[in-house]
């Protein structure tokens, strides 16, 4: 029995007694969203649920992985929301989940996993879906918005001056509250009268959030009345951090999650005040927030190189401050992704306005959120399908703007040509679907090579939404077992730079030879269980939570990843800080003993798991 089999949830049959249906309308009848139901639709959702008891830490919904088939009611239990290994909520009795996965076909954004032994009530989707569209759904999901989950996973320790302090130290006043009936206009009030820029709203389930921003916006250019509740400007849900958290992680959270507001919370969960944009701009001339703040609003490619030439002296400072390795090439992503889209935003202020919508992609370490000091460009457009040859034109314009002010920032042009001002990597969504479909129909090298670029891809900017369109084709990856094939030995081309006695000797690029075959390997593990989670490690783990438990395979590469890319991101740094050129070269005769060994034992592991892809991709013929 596979440890897939092992965790497989039980389940019971629809019920078939009066008592079971009595009991399962009067638990929904008194919950958000079956609360406006009539008796009748009550008793149909009822007859139509499927119980299922889950073991304390198994999962029901993968972070990254399978999209959801099933709304979840919470009978009795309790279940945590999981991003990147840290719990950020918890849900009991009564409390609903899935709708995100299951309405947008998309990948569950968090792992849900059961904290102890619990029962649910699952609705299959036909019925759940036409539940979510009643008027009571359709309010529960408008307080329930699903939240973007980059937040403090990838966090830093520290930054150099105030590595020490607490967000608790740069929350001076108690926070605003009202009520959602409260009119804009008193709301407006109480907001100048305080001398705040954001205010809370208290709502039966959670928090809403306005802010001066939301004033300007939604009252003044936008014309909502004064008169209208605070609720049809607010925003919900509210990103949140604990008042233990660092301020510099603050600070990266609040840049991941695109806000410039988060409510502190004590250990209870009470709100003890809100920190600011403003109140972390003040912590250091060279952080992340204020060197990202300062990409935002470059006026020109000259501002935002100058800008720019910041992020080595940034990136030496976050590594001294002991970032990991995963936190550090988050950093570098995000400040990547704030370049690309302002350069965007110029290069349509010269253009004009875009004739169809489009949709800005990374590829490579930028999509994976990898990027180091030493990273290429690698990136792609996708504009809405359309017959006229004008269209792509503009985007090539726009495109080559793009990729030079990327230049220009420090990211070099691939030298494979993996950029947007190539019509190879510029095209119609139904030409990028095209090319994704023909990249599983076999196992030849220029297929599996365009695959390990392109199924490696990330939506930077843009309007057209084009994950689920592209992810459900990667997800019938495992039905091309040609593919699969090639994708495991994939894993396995590249010989790691072990000697006689599997010892490292001489000189090795550790991108090529030690990160990229675990790279490879992780893919092909998430690809074989329908994973469509962007990073090595996110991959990883997400094989994990699938799988149910933790294996050798995917500890030894997880490991050995986190320690090779902290080596390499030392060595740039040394780099830089001689003022050299930046590459991926390592001198084994160079390494610090203890380092030597941590490496080469890390290569091992690698090598092991290397080792038995030849059986399995035998096992695919």
């Amino acid at each position: 029995m596979t440890p897939r089999d092992k965790r497989r949830p039980t389940t019971s049959p629809a019920p078939t007694t009066a008592e079971q249906l009595k009991e399962r309308i009067g638990f929904l009848s008194d919950l958000a969203p079956f609360s406006g139901l009539s008796k009748l639709e009550l008793e149909r959702v009822a007859r139509a649920i499927v119980e299922r008891a889950v073991a304390a830490g198994e999962a029901v919904l993968v972070e990254s992985g399978v999209p959801g088939t099933e709304l979840f009611v919470v009978r009795n239990g309790t279940l945590e929301l999981v991003h990147k290994d840290a719990v950020v909520a918890l849900i009991s009795r009564g409390e609903v989940f899935g709708h995100p996965t299951l309405l947008t076909g998309l990948p569950p954004e968090f792992t849900t996993r059961a904290s102890v032994d619990s029962k649910l009530y699952c609705i299959p989707k036909d019925l759940a879906i036409g539940l979510l569209s009643h008027p009571e759904g359709l309010m529960w999901l408008a307080g329930n918005q699903r939240e973007r989950l980059i937040q403090a996973a990838r966090t830093m320790r520290s930054l150099p001056d105030v590595r020490n302090r607490p967000v608790t130290s740069l929350v001076r006043s108690a926070p605003l509250f009202c009520e959602p009936d409260t009119p804009i206009r008193e709301a407006a009030r109480l907001l100048a009268d305080a001398g705040r820029s954001a205010l809370l709203v208290r709502l039966r389930d959670g928090l809403g959030i306005v802010t001066d921003v939301d004033f300007r916006d939604k009252v003044v250019l936008s014309g909502v009345s004064r008169e209208a509740p605070v609720s049809s400007i607010m925003t919900t849900p509210v990103h949140t951090i604990a008042a233990e958290v660092l301020a510099p992680e603050a600070s990266i959270a609040m840049m991941a999650s695109g806000v410039n507001h988060l409510p502190v919370l004590d250990a209870e969960g009470a709100v003890i005040g809100i920190l600011s944009a403003s109140n972390l701009m003040t912590l250091d001339a060279r952080s992340p927030f204020a060197l990202r703040r300062s990409l935002q609003t470059a006026a020109s490619q000259d501002d935002m190189a100058r800008a720019a030439a910041d992020v080595p002296h940034l990136f030496v400072d976050l590594l001294d401050a002991h970032l990991d390795a995963a936190a550090l090439m988050r950093v570098l992503t995000v400040l990547s992704d704030a370049m690309t889209a302002r350069l965007l935003e110029l290069a349509i202020a010269r253009y004009g306005r875009p004739p169809v919508p489009f949709a800005w992609l990374a590829f490579g370490s930028g999509a994976r959120s990898e990027l180091t000091m030493a990273s290429d460009q690698d990136n792609g457009l996708a504009y809405a399908d359309t017959d006229d040859p004008a269209v792509d034109e503009f985007f090539r314009l726009v495109a080559e703007d793009v990729n030079e002010g990327l230049r220009r920032c420090g990211f070099a042009l691939d030298p494979h040509s993996v950029l947007a001002r190539y019509r190879e990597w510029r095209m119609s969504l139904s030409a990028w679907k095209a090319v994704f479909a023909d990249c599983l129909e076999g196992r030849d090298l220029e297929r599996l090579a365009r695959a390990s670029v392109a199924f490696d891809f990330r939506q930077v900017a843009g309007e057209l939404y084009i994950d689920l369109a592209l992810t459900e084709i990667m997800r019938e990856a495992p039905a091309h077992k040609a593919f699969m094939r090639g994708l495991a030995q994939l894993g396995t081309r590249t010989r790691l730079p072990l000697g006689f006695r599997q010892r490292l000797e001489g000189s090795f690029d550790i991108k090529k030879h030690a990160l990229v075959p675990i790279q490879n390997l992780a893919r092909y593990y998430a690809f074989q269980r329908g994973i469509t989670a962007h990073s090595t490690v996110e991959r990883l783990i997400a094989v994990r939570e699938t799988d149910g438990e933790e294996t050798v395979a995917e500890r030894s590469l997880r490991e050995a990843y986190m320690s090779i890319a902290h080596l390499q991101l030392r060595h740039h740094a040394n780099a830089i800080r001689r003022g050299g050129p930046l590459d991926n070269i390592i001198d084994v005769t160079t390494l610090r003993p203890l380092t030597k060994v941590t490496l080469q034992e890390a290569m091992r592991e690698v090598a092991a798991v290397q080792s038995r892809f030849p059986r399995l991709a035998a096992a695919l013929r």
